[in-house]
């Protein structure tokens, strides 16, 4: 068994098949694999934590039924996108802002509660859309190819929710457009399932630290740009992002596939379902005794107006 990996020791476990008599015939396995199949392999190794589980899911994936959240969400997102840009003739890293449609989420409209998910719909100008649509593609496709559909759209639409819920607390006075929240709820639940799996992954305290300093580094950038630097374009909307990243941890760690389930980790289980209920029940009810906010005055049109605009506006 020392000889696993010699050409003869391949031979053998091969021989059944009746592909491979010798070390001569060995060529005929030596063939690369087709795209698709490397690629469930990389995914395998990447959110698998033995051995036997990657082998068994590389060889046996099929892509039946196929990862189809993440990608239909990603064409209705380009779809509505497209629409505003054809209907308003205006394309560029910061614009169109669909500021008068009934998806953006504004704080003098959060009676109209379907505002508070379907922000989600609109961006701020292909720069926005473009970083969104690519990191829930790269982060999403190989989650949902794990761990399923159900549970993805599960985690994508809790943080969708939870960015505008927490902007109606924290940034009471900002509209509201992009799938920010999702895209960080994504990013957070590959850390849930870091920390779910780390002990069985590769190198995963270095995975851990990676994804801490990624987002404290983002995050940092996006306060700095809000508050310490002089904007002209929609500023981030942090909070969102931070509401967004919460859910998708809590959400995480309490719907991804626990590979190998232990003691502590049920009690972690409990402390993210408390730790999500509290802070969501908390906002719902923030939002039902504070329906209504002053409303936003007419900013008529030109320059000074929008920019007007962009200083109360989070993407």
């Amino acid at each position: 068994m020392t000889g696993k990996r010699s050409r003869s020791f391949k031979c053998a476990v091969h021989h059944r098949d009746r592909e491979v008599s010798s070390e001569n015939d060995f060529h005929l396995l030596l063939v690369e694999p087709p795209l698709f199949r490397r690629m469930v392999t990389i995914v395998a190794d990447e959110f698998l934590t033995d051995d036997r589980d990657r082998k068994y899911y590389a060889d046996n994936y099929t892509c039946c039924p196929p990862p189809f959240f993440v990608i239909i969400i990603t064409l209705v997102e380009l779809g509505f996108f497209t629409y505003y840009s054809i209907s308003t003739g205006e394309l560029n890293p910061s614009g169109p802002v669909p500021i008068d449609s009934i998806f953006i989420y504004r704080p003098d409209k959060r009676t109209e509660i379907w505002r508070f998910m379907f922000y989600m719909m609109l961006h701020a100008g292909w720069l926005h859309l473009g970083f969104n649509l690519v990191v829930q593609l790269l982060v999403g496709l190989p989650l949902e190819m794990v761990h399923g559909s159900g549970r993805v759209a599960l985690i994508y639409m809790a943080g969708v929710v939870a960015g505008s819920l927490g902007t109606s607390v924290f940034d009471p006075d900002v509209y509201l457009v992009g799938a920010s929240g999702g895209v960080y709820a994504l990013l957070a639940a590959h850390l849930a399932n870091v920390l779910l799996n780390y002990n069985n992954m590769q190198c995963g305290i270095l995975r851990l630290f990676g994804i801490f300093a990624i987002a404290s580094c983002d995050v940092g950038y996006a306060i700095y740009s809000r508050y310490a630097e002089e904007v002209m374009g929609p500023p981030v909307s942090y909070v969102a992002h931070l509401t967004g990243a919460l859910a998708g941890l809590t959400i995480g760690l309490l719907v991804l596939k626990n590979f190998e389930q232990k003691l502590h980790e049920q009690l972690l289980w409990w402390v993210a379902l408390g730790v999500y209920a509290a802070c969501t029940i908390f906002a719902i009810l923030f939002n039902v005794l504070n329906p209504s906010v002053s409303t936003v005055e007419n900013l008529g049109d030109g320059v000074n107006s929008q920019y007007v605009l962009y200083n109360r506006f989070g993407v």
